[in-house]
């Protein structure tokens, strides 16, 4: 298993488009959560991220210049009881409703797809935190077209029970430039979580993302035997 640096991963393109990094705090006390989001699009890059409850929301920055909310506009973060969903679309609604319904995170996203922006059908990718008083596990997803079909959808889904302290898996949209963009594969990557506290994660992550194609970040630490929380919301756009 290969570990890499979160600075030297996030720089090491331009565009990864959106991306979640989650896993367990180096001295084991907290899960970490992170969301951001990139764009090239004026519509895209016209956005931020606001508090909605112990939630996130995506909202136009300038509503004068929103051209389509179809896929822009979201909940990216939502808590449901001892779990935290984090994902890259509305899908997060899905997760919510149907978890809520007793149904489990591979069952609710398997009545979802890929988006439906062709040519790139941009990959959906969807995290979950599930916090326990005496530990934690997560989830990660990808529902991603088979080579571009859009009549095919594959749906990969990575459990990781009693993760190790001090490290994170992270999954984003696209693997590389192209035009389409051609989106993630593989297993969710393997990074190792710096010994600081939320601020300067904060900080490592924001500055380590393109200066051009940023746009917002979200980042938690949620305190794994009190279900306490630390949030901090970085935009671009102020």
């Amino acid at each position: 298993m290969q570990i890499l640096s979160v600075k030297d991963e996030l720089q090491s393109m331009p565009y990864h488009g959106r991306g979640i990094i989650i896993g367990r705090s180096v001295d084991g006390k907290k899960a970490v959560a992170a969301y951001f989001i990139m764009g090239r699009s004026v519509n895209s890059r016209n956005r931020v991220f606001v508090p909605d409850g112990d939630g996130l929301k995506t909202k136009a920055f300038d509503e004068s210049k929103m051209v389509d909310p179809h896929l822009i506009i979201y909940s990216p973060v939502r808590v449901l009881g001892n779990k935290t969903i984090v994902t890259n679309g509305d899908q997060t609604d899905t997760i919510y409703e149907l978890m809520d319904r007793q149904q489990t995170f591979e069952q609710a996203l398997r009545t979802r797809t890929f988006e439906d922006d062709a040519p790139n059908y941009t990959p959906r990718i969807s995290g979950i935190i599930h916090r326990e008083a005496d530990g934690m596990n997560f989830a990660m997803s990808i529902l991603k077209s088979a080579a571009g079909d859009p009549a095919s959808t594959e749906r990969f889904t990575y459990a990781y029970s009693a993760p190790k302290a001090g490290i994170a898996k992270f999954i984003h949209t696209y693997k590389a430039a192209g035009d389409p963009l051609p989106g993630f594969e593989g297993e969710p990557k393997t990074l190792a979580l710096p010994d600081e506290g939320i601020d300067a994660f904060t900080d490592t992550v924001w500055n380590a993302l393109n200066e051009e194609n940023k746009i917002s970040l979200f980042v938690r630490y949620i305190d794994i035997a009190t279900g306490e929380t630390e949030t901090r919301i970085v935009n671009k756009n102020q």
